[in-house]
C-alpha cells in the first residue's frame, strides 16, 4: 500500500504540470504582467515568448500622418478572415477615422496616436479614411 501512494504522490504533479500549460489565459497574464520574466530560465521564457503577442492578440496596423502625407502600412493590407485588428493612426492635424464596411469611427487629436480595434469578421476590402480630409489611409483585405 505505501508504495502505491508513493506512486500516485510521485504521478500526480507530473499529470497536473502537463495541464499547465493548457491554460492560456494565466500564462498570458503572468508574463505580460511581470518584466522579470524575461530572466527567468530558458524554459520559462519559452512559454513567456508566446504569451507577449497575445497581449496584442492579431494584427497591428500602423499609420502617420503629416503635412498630409501618409507613410507606414499603406496600400493593401492583408488581413485573415477572424483576426483580431489594432488600426492606430496619428496625425497632425485632427480629423476622424472611418472604417468603411464596418462603420467604425474614432476622434482623431492632433499629435496623438487613435486606435480602432475590431475582429476581421467580413471579408471584403474595405477603406480606412481620414473623414473630414476624404483622405484614403490604406485599404484592408479581409479574407
Amino acid at each position: 500500500m505505501t508504495a502505491r501512494r508513493l506512486l500516485v504522490a510521485a504521478l500526480v504533479p507530473l499529470a497536473l504540470a502537463g495541464c499547465a500549460g493548457t491554460d492560456a489565459p494565466a500564462a498570458e497574464s503572468t508574463a505580460a504582467s511581470t518584466p522579470a520574466d524575461r530572466s527567468q530560465p530558458a524554459e520559462d521564457a519559452a512559454t513567456a515568448s508566446p504569451a507577449a503577442p497575445a497581449e496584442e492578440a492579431g494584427q497591428r496596423i500602423e499609420v502617420q500622418v503629416a503635412a498630409g502625407q501618409v507613410t507606414g502600412d499603406t496600400g493593401r493590407v492583408p488581413v485573415p478572415l477572424g483576426e483580431p485588428v489594432t488600426l492606430v493612426v496619428t496625425s497632425d492635424a485632427p480629423d476622424e477615422l472611418h472604417l468603411h464596411g464596418y462603420d467604425l469611427t474614432a476622434d482623431l487629436p492632433p499629435g496623438q496616436p487613435a486606435e480602432v480595434r475590431f475582429d476581421a469578421t467580413v471579408p471584403g476590402v474595405f477603406e480606412l479614411e481620414l473623414h473630414d480630409a476624404g483622405t484614403v489611409l490604406l485599404t484592408l483585405q479581409v479574407s
